[in-house]
């Protein structure tokens, strides 16, 4: 039985790294979002039990993703798109690092407008017609894994 779930869990993890890999760009950056905004959830709502071990580590998951999308960023060709996401991208991770210091449920409730303001506006990009679907104007490829 142990081997059945080894291969089992092992066929998924290979069609999940296939999925992610077949998906255009700014629908992994749509994921992205999704996973920011996921672990600020997390964190959240770990705060009032006071289990500030996964604050703190659900806040890093989210400042990793935000991270990732600012290194991903064409400042060439995205000129001003590319600033604009430049500037919230650092102003989230200053906010994430207060939030995680003073353990401030509004300050993470403010970051995770901020993501679902920013998710639904690549979601809107991505049902645009692009002349090609796998890359997003001023972003560059991630390198982030979100398998786990």
């Amino acid at each position: 039985m142990s081997l059945a779930r080894k291969t089992g869990a092992s066929a998924y993890n290979e069609y999940k790294a296939n999925e992610i890999s077949t998906v255009s760009q700014i629908k992994l950056i749509v994921m992205l979002f999704d996973g920011a905004i996921r672990f600020l959830g997390v964190a959240k709502d770990n705060m009032t039990p006071r289990k500030y071990d996964v604050v703190n580590n659900n806040i890093i998951k989210t400042q990793d993703i935000i991270t990732e999308l600012l290194l991903s960023l064409n400042m060439e060709e995205g000129k001003e798109v590319a600033n604009n996401l430049l500037s919230l991208y650092v102003y989230l991770k200053k906010r994430l690092l207060e939030a995680n210091m003073l353990k401030d449920k509004t300050i993470i409730e403010e970051c995770i407008k901020i993501l679902i303001e920013l998710k639904i506006s690549w979601e809107e990009l991505e049902k645009k017609d692009t002349p090609n679907p796998n890359t997003a104007p001023g972003v560059r490829p991630t390198g982030i894994s979100i398998t786990g």
